[in-house]
């Protein structure tokens, strides 16, 4: 029910992006950006083959910086997270909340029976094509670059999306939206964004193999069946270690990034590996499949399709790097 009526009022506040534009009461910052969408959500069609529909082509102000807030959500001693089951979605590794309050209330539930759980707040989410969904004021934000891969992002799971399959999804989308960025910033022909796109796609996956090296000793720590109290003095010193590798990462890359200072100020636990794990461990076997076609989207699509109608276990098998068991734990 919250679900339902907290896309309603998004819905709701939709207006048309090309009246917003037309319109000489509009900001220019908002119509610059819209501008952006616009020509974006163009190149996604013709070039990326991604679904020509409404979605996107209008805006719509919410007013707060997210639009909704997931809960993802592990047992203390394992990194596959919990599923929740819902009608249109099928199985996902997180719940959302359209009210930052009721997720909070309901992970600190989670909380006091044992889970390991995290609350992130989403600027963006897809309806999977039932709905036309229209760029939220919460996308903005995002730079430019990261506005227009979310929209890549968002249309490939119209695109394609596989019930009762998190990872494959996430990472279908993600693996479209790196490659569609890359294009459009080639398109834009602009070599200094491009060549900041891929030092930082660079240091985007150094951060991702240290967390999921960390991910991987976990998963070896907890099989081993030791006492619960051994267990949890080793997840202490094995994640006391990534803290620490994470600040040694971001003063050789010398950097700050404050997404990371936010996770450690809250703490590191199995649900926030997990989390990402979701988002990208099937990357690299899905961008080596993208390779082996050549780099062609539409047969890259077909190849995706193929493996979609597959059981999940050979899925898994063929593309994903996961330290865990290729099941997640049940609701």
């Amino acid at each position: 029910m919250q679900a339902g009526s907290g896309e309603l009022r998004v819905l709701r506040a939709r207006e048309s992006i090309a009246r917003l534009i037309a319109d000489p009461g509009t900001p220019a910052p908002l119509r610059t950006r819209l501008t952006e969408v616009n020509a974006a959500r163009a190149f996604a069609t013709a070039e990326l083959h991604l679904p020509d529909n409404k979605s996107y082509t209008t805006y719509a102000d919410i007013g707060r910086p997210y639009v909704v807030w997931n809960v993802v959500a592990t047992p203390e001693f394992s990194v596959n997270p919990r599923v929740w089951c819902f009608p249109v979605a099928g199985c996902v590794a997180y719940r959302g909340y359209f009210s930052e309050r009721r997720a909070r209330e309901f992970a600190a539930d989670l909380a006091v029976r044992g889970f390991d759980v995290v609350v992130d707040g989403v600027p963006a989410y897809s309806t999977l094509g039932k709905f036309a969904d229209p760029v939220l004021s919460s996308m903005l934000r995002y730079d430019d670059e990261e506005l227009v891969a979310t929209i890549f992002h968002e249309l490939a799971h119209q695109l394609l999306y596989v019930r009762n399959d998190s990872q494959f999804n996430e990472a279908f989308a993600t693996t479209v939206e790196d490659a569609g960025l890359e294009r459009w910033l080639a398109h834009q022909d602009e070599p200094g964004r491009m060549a900041q796109f891929r030092t930082r796609h660079a240091r985007a996956r150094e951060f991702l193999g240290l967390l999921g090296a960390t991910r991987a000793q976990l998963v070896r720590l907890y099989a081993t069946g030791a006492p619960r109290d051994e267990l949890r003095a080793g997840k202490v010193r094995i994640l006391a270690a990534l803290a620490a590798d994470i600040r040694t990462l971001e003063h050789r890359q010398g950097l700050r990034y404050p997404v990371y200072d936010e996770w450690l100020a809250a703490g590191l636990n199995n649900a926030r590996l997990a989390s990402v794990a979701t988002y990208f461990d099937c990357v690299p076997g899905l961008e080596r499949l993208l390779a082996e076609n050549d780099g062609d989207l539409v047969s890259f699509y077909a190849a995706v399709r193929a493996l979609a109608q597959q059981p999940r276990a050979v899925r898994h098998a063929q593309l994903c790097t996961s330290a865990a068991s290729p099941g997640a734990d049940a609701s």
